[in-house]
């Protein structure tokens, strides 16, 4: 049987999506990613391929979200509103990872991922543009996580105590290579230069996107590789790779 074909269970579709069972069953309810059942019980079945399918498109739908001018509130399973669920659901990534990759791969994973999700709580605080919080989805299959907000952006939160900058790109390359200021709100430099050094010393990778710069760095990046985009973020939209299974 093909792929596009082939059934798998709903506990299979959860594991491959990093996702619960019980979500799974209330987004068929919602027709947000439908099954198919099976059986005078009724047991639920996915097609893999719209499973694959929804592995690919979770990046493209934050990114979408983050570009959007006229957004809307993310779904509530990806959604995070405050940095307590966006603490609660960390944790939960990294009991799942902690199955599949060494203890301390995933430690520093989170430790990115944690730097940079609370980076946008510390310096959107009462300054969103329109929904605060961050959208936050992951995926283990394909060992990447994704993060995105509609705050001020690195250049606008920088200006503050960097007012010489005039762009996203000189702005992205202060913050992560300089140590900027210990003091609130200010430090969002310190946050992803940590980030970088984390990076730049294991095998992961980080595009990283705020107003109309991009950065890609990856293991054994000297050199910060910073692009202008045809795009444009008002806040920060980031995708960290990882690999090293047992």
């Amino acid at each position: 049987m093909s792929m596009q074909n082939k059934l798998i269970s709903i506990g299979e579709a959860a594991h491959l999506l990093g996702l619960s069972i019980d979500t799974l069953r209330r987004w068929d309810a919602m027709g947000q990613l439908s099954s198919i059942r099976i059986g005078p019980r009724g047991h639920r079945f996915y097609r893999q391929s719209e499973i694959m399918h929804y592995l690919q498109s979770f990046e493209v739908t934050a990114r979408e979200w983050a570009e959007s001018v006229n957004p809307i509130e993310p779904s509530s399973d990806v959604y995070c509103w405050t940095r307590d669920v966006f603490q609660a659901r960390l944790e939960k990534m990294q009991s799942k990872l902690s199955k599949i990759i060494s203890t301390e791969t995933v430690s520093l994973i989170v430790a990115v991922a944690g730097e940079i999700g609370n980076n946008s709580y510390d310096h959107n605080l009462g300054n969103w543009s329109d929904i605060p919080g961050i959208f936050f989805s992951y995926s283990l299959r394909n060992r990447k996580i994704v993060l995105a907000d509609r705050g001020q952006g690195i250049l606008t939160t920088l200006k503050r105590v960097r007012p010489e900058l005039v762009n996203s790109r000189e702005a992205i390359k202060m913050a992560f290579t300089e140590t900027i200021s210990g003091r609130y709100p200010e430090t969002r430099g310190n946050g992803l230069k940590f980030v970088r050094s984390i990076i730049i010393k294991n095998p992961f990778s980080l595009y990283f996107q705020t107003g109309d710069a991009q950065l890609y760095l990856k293991k054994g990046d000297d050199e910060l590789i910073i692009k202008q985009t045809e795009t444009f973020i008002q806040g920060c939209f980031a995708v960290i790779s990882f690999e090293e299974l047992l």
